[in-house]
């Protein structure tokens, strides 16, 4: 068969398992895997990130806090200080971590607390296809209601419906505001959930730093003493120190791991080993006589640190002493050498206490919490978006690894897929991130991008640049290309310029560079960059959503027709092929034979689309079997997860200018002899199969 002027092209592949032999599947052991959120803590909480260098300067009007046990798992492991949350709120941000998604594809953003994350590919569910029992303990916030009418089966994104086999926590957002459920003194109805069961009547005095990390262990005891041979996944999901700022009923039991530290007992009114005194009354020592020069002047004598910045310290302490704790129960069981663990955060520092109001919250600016950064939660400044991230992994990280390459939470799916064994699915937009960690291969650049609305103005903190200070947020959008972040606030319109910074030399992006001459090239690629990344949604409307995609520069001769490579492989979804090696691979020009696709094996066509006029352009794709296609990085169609439940045609209208525009066409034929359309219809182009003649390679 010859390729004509319109493209028909027939295939023969039938799809079933998964990417990688089993042979060589079972030669290499699939780590334990065990990430870490907490709830607004920031990049400059942690010793190992910025506490320690406050200590070391050993001034006194400068306070502040120790985390021994995280700072030994950065000594230990790796810790990356280039790495970015995908939102500067916590909802969009958990959705973009779990789905692999920036902001520019996810369908959860700015302030939609409770909406379902999609069903689709997630970390749990990709972990889950390639063998691995999964569990999420902690705050949910993404199962698709906050009625309090509803429970059970009736939330359509339960994390039962969404690849985990486990749930013990919060699943409402407003719950994870207040840290014991059943005294709450912030909202009088609680509910915790053990899968689709509500336990709070058994949760007497449960501080819930506890009370997750007591669930978590009792978990992993529970799979390695039913389950030693499969590994498993925990998504461990803090709700603190974020929100009600309170403390403990008494100290972290001594001890750790197996047989000290937090224990689940099971027993209703004192299901764990702390449940038991007196909620929210126990400071830690070294922060309840602590003392401070609070005006800056060594004559007058110290005085106490406020009550508010003891607790605020203490939450944070508490959740060094879990992270302790787990690490003991890994070593303890044997399995810390085969287990990677990572810790993070989903934005930057709040300032909220949701205590009353003699409490000032300013601990932001106490213990500095936005590190060497302006910004706090809510802001897309570095402050608000740099989250402190640590990877330790025994046999594969080398300790004390300091990573500076830019990554962002949505980069940790298809990392996790990777060390399964897996390639991860094409529709992620994160990138691996075990070449960086175990130092094997080169690095592949990850896309740092956020977009975001939010009300209001910044903080009027003395410590940040006059700049950023109150500043009208309202739309805001960061791009990242190299050492340069491009901010925007208070966006009206596409032409607005970036502010833009050396985020490497001047963290704190108080030189703007934008004016530069040697800067409006890089000022256009980011205006360009940023309609070429994303797709819009009609729940969180942008003022450049109408804008005309740029075509791409385009270096050297192009000619027509299209790359194509085949893979073989016994896939579950489509997958992201850049760790994949190719079986066949050619061009497909005018005149050559179509190439033939035998069963288990995907297909890939790569060049560009030539645009004749600017304007609105509607592609229309029918078929039965699996398809993903990527205009430049924007998802044009997904028609993977449950292909055979999506209608066969498909249409999706996206404004491009004219010119070349990169096209990637991932397929995986339901059957064979399927016949695939994508079709076209714009300015002066009546709706018709697309014609091999404006495809480029």
């Amino acid at each position: 068969m010859k390729l004509s002027l319109r493209i028909t092209i027939v295939f023969f592949v039938f799809i079933t398992g998964f990417a990688h032999s089993a042979d060589a599947q079972q030669k290499k052991k699939k780590p334990n895997i065990i990430f870490i959120l907490t709830d607004d803590l920031g990049y400059g909480d942690l010793g190992a990130f910025y506490q320690q260098q406050r200590a070391e300067k050993k001034d006194k009007s400068e306070p502040w806090m120790f985390t021994p046990h995280l700072d030994q798992l950065a000594q230990e492991g790796a810790k990356f200080t280039h790495q970015y949350s995908p939102a500067p709120v916590c909802a969009p941000s958990r959705a973009s971590l779990l789905s692999g998604h920036t902001q520019g594809h996810a369908n959860v953003r700015n302030n939609q607390f409770d909406k379902a994350l999609e069903d689709n590919y997630n970390m749990a569910s990709v972990l889950k296809e390639a063998g691995y029992a999964t569990a999420v303990i902690g705050k949910w916030g993404l199962q698709g209601s906050d009625l309090w009418e509803e429970g059970g089966d009736a939330w359509p994104a339960h994390p039962l419906n969404r690849g985990f086999d486990y749930f013990f926590g919060y699943m409402r957002h407003i719950d994870g505001h207040e840290h014991y459920p059943k005294e709450s003194i912030y909202r009088e109805v609680k509910e915790v959930w053990e899968n689709k069961e509500n336990i709070i009547d058994k949760l007497d005095k449960s501080y819930t730093t506890d009370l997750w990390t007591a669930v978590a262990k009792k978990w992993i005891v529970d799979h390695t003493q039913e389950n030693s041979e499969d590994p498993f996944f925990i998504y461990l999901s803090y709700d603190t120190p974020h929100a009600v700022l309170e403390l403990p009923t008494q100290p972290y039991p001594t001890g750790g791991g197996l047989n000290g530290g937090l224990q689940w007992t099971g027993k209703a009114g004192q299901v764990i080993n702390t449940a038991s005194g007196t909620p929210d009354s126990w400071t830690h020592p070294d922060y309840e006589n602590a003392r401070y020069d609070h005006d800056n002047n060594p004559n007058t004598p110290e005085v106490a640190w406020p009550e508010v910045y003891q607790r605020y310290a203490t939450s944070v302490r508490r959740i060094d002493s879990g992270v302790g704790d787990l690490i003991r129960l890994l070593k303890d069981l044997n399995i810390d050498s085969n287990t990677l663990v990572v810790f993070t955060s989903d934005n930057g520092p709040s300032l909220e206490s949701y205590l009353p109001e003699e409490y000032e919250p300013n601990y932001p600016t106490f213990f500095n919490s936005f590190g060497p950064f302006d910004g706090i939660k809510r802001d897309s400044w570095e402050g608000g978006l740099r989250v402190p991230s640590i990877a330790w992994w025994p046999s594969q990280i080398k300790e004390g690894n300091t990573i500076e390459e830019p990554s962002a939470l949505y980069d940790w799916l298809p990392t996790f897929s990777e060390a399964a064994g897996l390639p991860a699915p094409a529709r992620v937009d994160g990138v691996s991130l075990l070449p960086v960690l175990t130092d094997k291969r080169e690095q592949k650049e990850s896309l740092i991008y956020v977009e975001y609305f939010e009300g209001g103005k910044t903080p009027d903190f003395e410590k940040f640049s006059a700049n950023h200070r109150n500043r009208k947020r309202n739309q805001m959008q960061m791009i990242r290309m190299g050492d340069y972040s491009g901010v925007r606030y208070d966006i009206k319109e596409h032409t607005d310029d970036f502010e833009i910074y050396d985020v490497v030399n001047d963290p704190q992006q108080i030189n703007n560079l934008a004016n530069a001459d040697d800067m409006l090239a890089l000022q256009q690629q980011m205006k360009d960059k940023v309609l070429q990344v994303r797709r819009t949604d009609t729940s969180a409307n942008r003022p450049y959503d109408d804008e005309l995609i740029p075509a791409s520069v385009v270096k050297g001769k192009v000619q027509k027709g299209l790359n194509w490579k085949i893979y073989d492989g016994q896939f579950p979804w489509i997958p992201n092929t850049s760790s994949l090696n190719a079986v066949q691979e050619g061009t497909l020009e005018k005149g050559t034979d179509i190439p033939k696709v035998n069963k288990d094996q995907l297909i890939v066509y790569q060049g560009y689309i030539e645009i004749p006029k600017d304007g609105v352009y509607t592609f229309h794709l029918n078929n039965k079997g699996k398809t993903l296609v990527r205009l430049h990085q924007i998802l044009l169609f997904d028609k993977d997860y449950a292909h055979e439940e999506i209608d066969e045609v498909q249409a999706m209208s996206i404004n491009l200018k004219a010119g070349l525009h990169p096209f990637t066409f991932y397929n995986i034929p339901q059957n064979g002899n399927e016949e695939l359309k994508l079709q076209w219809e714009g300015p002066g182009v009546e709706k018709s199969l697309i014609p091999a003649g404006v495809f480029r390679y």
